[in-house]
């Protein structure tokens, strides 16, 4: 058996997404309307099939309509991480997807799986990051799919539909492992949410009548970071930290970035301690993560504020501000326009539920031990992310 190159365009056709107007669009189902994938649909474990725009049928034509097996690609996008992102649609679905995307629909020479794998291949995410940063473009043009070349294994002459389906069963049964580690990772999230609740009650509505403080009543330390540290960026060195490493009250260092830091006071301002709150004030108001005690140096970038805090566990307090305690009042100040920001008055004056020290500190006892859980789960995702990938590459190199 050997296998051939072939273009995407002679495997499959693309399909552009349905224009509307933003009278036509409604954010509650109506009759004569159908609902529409837009690109924050798209994630890496497959289309999420909810938060619709709904357009009217007229507006849609039957070409449009999605089709199960049809990977439904962001093709245009203020940022160029989200251009290229790609996922199948695996059920039965009556909708259709908009402007921003497009569809690459599967011909009778590739099976769908075996097409769809391939957009989740490190190669294909290469070329066109490639382009992106090439031509500086945020639209991805039928042309950059079409030119795209796929290696199928071949029978008698033709593509052999039976072997690309067995690999990717394989590559499927792979996916699916990585799926279920990712999923056991969020029911661990879940639980401390859940944990949160029972012990503190529902942080806006204060079911338990515990007392009220504001930042500012038990602030010891607030600063932010600031400009001027691309110059110091390395390999190694101190973390340098920013906004997508805060994520529900924990620092998630898988994307950081690295500084040779200066010896001046700048550096020494916006060097964090254990226990440290880091607080997003611009752009993603309210995400915040806890400075662990075992993290070494490290600094905050101009989007993030140092919260040193008396007399309230750190750990509680973070939790809360991920909260819908906190998210509510981030909410009020995004309301303000595309720029909100968070200065020190605004951070003196967010408000904190203050139940008991020993009740936080039994919490962060129990986040502790969880994080611990979540640590080791987060080594065999990588594991499963690093086979998953392993698997993808030997498939469209014809080695498997």
């Amino acid at each position: 058996m050997g296998y051939k190159l072939f273009q995407v365009s002679e495997l499959a056709e693309q399909v552009r997404g349905v224009t509307y107007s933003k009278s036509d669009a409604s954010l509650i189902e109506k009759e004569g309307c159908l609902p529409i994938l837009r690109a924050n649909n798209i994630t890496d474990t497959g289309l999420v099939l909810d938060k619709f725009v709904y357009v009217p049928r007229l507006k849609i034509s039957d070409k449009q309509l999605l089709q199960e097996g049809d990977i439904v690609v962001a093709a245009s996008s203020g940022s160029i991480d989200v251009v290229g992102k790609a996922a199948p649609l695996t059920e039965k679905f009556t909708g259709s997807f908009g402007a921003f995307c497009k569809v690459v629909r599967p011909n009778s020479k590739i099976h769908p799986t075996y097409l769809s794998h391939f957009f989740k291949t490190e190669k294909y995410r290469s070329i066109i990051s490639a382009l992106a940063a090439g031509a500086n473009i945020n639209n991805l043009r039928n042309e950059h799919i079409d030119t795209l070349k796929i290696p199928l294994p071949m029978k008698n002459g033709k593509p052999d539909l039976l072997e690309q389906q067995r690999i990717a069963g394989i590559l499927d049964q792979a996916d699916a492992i990585r799926r279920k580690r990712q999923q056991a990772l969020q029911l661990t999230d879940d639980f401390l949410r859940a944990t949160f609740l029972d012990l503190f009650g529902d942080p806006v509505t204060n079911p338990k009548g515990w007392d009220e403080c504001k930042i500012g009543d038990v602030e010891d330390f607030i600063t932010s970071g600031s400009r001027g540290w691309a110059k110091y960026y390395s390999d190694s060195g101190a973390f340098f930290i920013r906004i997508q490493n805060l994520k529900n009250g924990v620092l998630d260092l898988q994307d950081v970035a690295y500084v040779n830091a200066p010896n001046n006071q700048e550096a020494i301002r916006t060097s964090v301690k254990a226990g440290d709150i880091l607080l997003s004030i611009t752009a993603d108001l309210g995400r915040v993560a806890v400075v662990p005690d075992d993290l070494g140096q490290a600094h905050i970038n101009q989007h993030l504020s140092i919260l040193r805090l008396n007399d309230i566990n750190s750990v509680y307090a973070a939790h809360y501000l991920a909260s819908a305690g906190g998210g509510h009042q981030f909410a009020a100040f995004s309301r303000r326009g595309v720029k909100a920001g968070l200065n020190f008055t605004d951070i003196r004056n967010l408000t904190l539920l203050r139940p008991p020290l020993d009740l936080q500190n039994e919490y962060q006892k129990i986040v502790e031990f969880h994080l611990k859980r979540i640590n080791s789960q987060k080594h065999f995702i990588a594991q499963s992310d690093d086979l998953f990938a392993s698997l993808q590459q030997r498939a469209f190199k014809g080695e498997l």
